[in-house]
């Protein structure tokens, strides 16, 4: 390890606590990474937003990666990018989704109410499932849309199954849907 990594007390922190589930770490240009195993992914979690010395009170981002045309193993990189308001610090935390045919980890919404609409979408453009998510269910295509978009193995040219044009709930005081 590099001594900038060496010197970051967050990669410290989960080196001494979970040491068997890091897979790497570094440091670039002061953002710190690390890379953990996806059994132990929501324990990582919860430690960077419960321990005081990290208190990664805000999820600023969640997203995926398909890193098909790299030819890296396993196939999906989930990100999330955490800040803590009261350190002025930011750190990433990558996991990897197994298996590669139907890949899933743990939700965080427990932890992190914000989740909620960014693993659906990563569960709706990737096909990542998010075990224990309250609402798993697509947040911008259409239930009867096939397949996850952004993979990168999607067809561009696919056509999809066409639907009855739907009625818009009128159920929500102050929106308007004429």
């Amino acid at each position: 390890m590099s001594d900038v990594v060496d010197n970051n007390p967050v990669i410290q922190r989960l080196l001494e606590q979970f040491r068997e589930a890091i897979i790497e770490t570094h440091v670039f240009r002061g953002d710190a990474t690390a890379v953990v195993e996806s059994a132990r992914y929501h324990d990582v979690v919860r430690f960077l937003h419960d321990n005081p010395e990290c208190a990664f009170d805000f999820l600023a981002d969640l997203t995926a990666v398909d890193r098909l045309k790299l030819k890296q193993k396993p196939r999906f990189e989930l990100v999330l990018h955490f800040y803590s308001r009261t350190k002025n610090t930011r750190f990433r935390l990558k996991t990897r989704p197994l298996p590669d045919s139907d890949p899933a980890v743990d939700s965080i919404v427990d932890l992190y109410p914000a989740a909620n609409w960014a693993e659906r979408e990563v569960y709706d453009m990737f096909g990542i499932r998010f075990l224990g998510h309250p609402n798993l269910t697509r947040i911008l295509m259409y239930e009867e849309f096939a397949g996850h978009p952004l993979r990168k193995d999607y067809p561009v040219n696919k056509r999809q199954p066409l639907v009855e044009e739907r009625a818009v709930p009128n159920d929500r005081p102050g929106m308007v849907f004429d």
